[in-house]
């Protein structure tokens, strides 16, 4: 399995962490640092990745750094108290997930702008931006697994049955991803993009993977994998209709539209509801995961239609061959 290079630093935390990683340097305090900038999620990102396929240049051993730990859970108090000072918060899942299911009419996101006049660059562009995710798909939501227990943990474990292809390699929703990254002339490696990802996009994977490395954070990974199911159909649709247009294969998103239907009644009904049975204490933890995701989400999508509005590249930096 080939792992991804380490990125270039973005700041003193990142730094920090990367040398830690490559020299045993001492993990550096964190202090007082912008939980969403982009120094500071690199630097959880860094942390995060070493549960999933590490980097090239780091011994496995790393993983369990009682330094890293140490830093990471000082990264991760300043981001969770971020996301929970920019959400309402509240109790009630019912119609917090019932929101989501109401798109104002004038509604105006990525997807709607790729369906309509988005032009192939801005495709690809986007493209890279969601590899950060999509390449390891569904892999933060498997830590939930060994939390559940019952018809809930039976039913998540149907939807991620899904989501890595039934079985079968070549339907992996990952897999179908870097396929499209493969047509539209993308570098489909793990992690070839990190280096330009920014600040917004990490951070809604970061969330994904501190939502799941805690058992204390059960209820908000599944609140964020129903939020995500829930309004998934949708913009896939979108995003299909979208890629149509411009000539390309729109798989990975027509996978999509029917799957994260039916994901959303699992999640919502088997899921959160044998999970609040059983546990009901967590409906608060439900609703920030649902909230959260949304607003970062919505962080994301205005960094993107932003920069694209006003003529420049929504990445960290442009990619030279993606025009």
């Amino acid at each position: 399995m080939k792992e991804p290079k380490l990125p270039r630093a973005r700041g003193p935390l990142s730094a920090g962490v990367i040398s830690t990683l490559t020299c045993g340097e001492p993990a550096p305090r964190v202090g007082r640092a912008d939980p969403l900038g982009e120094d500071l999620q690199l630097a959880l990102y860094l942390c995060y990745e070493l549960h999933y396929r590490g980097f090239a240049e780091v011994s496995g051993e790393r993983e369990w750094d009682p330094e890293l730990l140490r830093m990471r859970g000082e990264l991760e108090e300043l981001f969770l108290a971020a996301l929970k000072g920019a959400t309402a918060g509240g109790d009630d899942v019912i119609a917090v997930l019932e929101e989501l299911l109401v798109e104002p009419i004038d509604a105006r996101g990525v997807s709607h702008h790729l369906r309509d006049d988005g032009e192939l660059w801005q495709v690809r562009e986007y493209i890279v931006h969601r590899s950060i995710y999509h390449l390891k798909e569904a892999d933060p939501h498997a830590w939930a697994i060994p939390r559940l227990q019952g018809r809930a943990k039976a039913a998540l474990v149907a939807v991620e049955f899904d989501e890595f292809g039934g079985g079968r390699a070549e339907r992996m929703h990952a897999q179908l991803f870097a396929d499209l990254m493969d047509e539209l002339g993308l570098d489909s490696s793990y992690g070839a993009y990190l280096e330009v990802a920014p600040a917004e996009m990490l951070a809604v994977v970061n969330m994904m993977s501190l939502f799941g490395l805690h058992r204390s954070l059960r209820g908000a990974l599944v609140g964020h994998f129903a939020a995500a199911e829930i309004t998934t159909a949708p913009s896939a649709r979108r995003m299909a209709q979208g890629l149509t247009r411009l000539g390309v294969d729109p798989l990975f998103f027509t996978e999509h539209i029917e799957a994260d239907a039916v994901h959303e009644q699992v999640l919502r009904r088997d899921v959160i509801g044998d999970l609040l049975h059983r546990e009901p204490g967590l409906a608060a933890d439900v609703v920030f995961g649902v909230q959260a995701t949304d607003w970062l989400e919505g962080r994301f999508g205005e960094l993107v239609l932003g920069r694209w509005q006003s003529g420049r590249s929504s990445l960290l930096f442009p990619v030279s061959d993606l025009r």
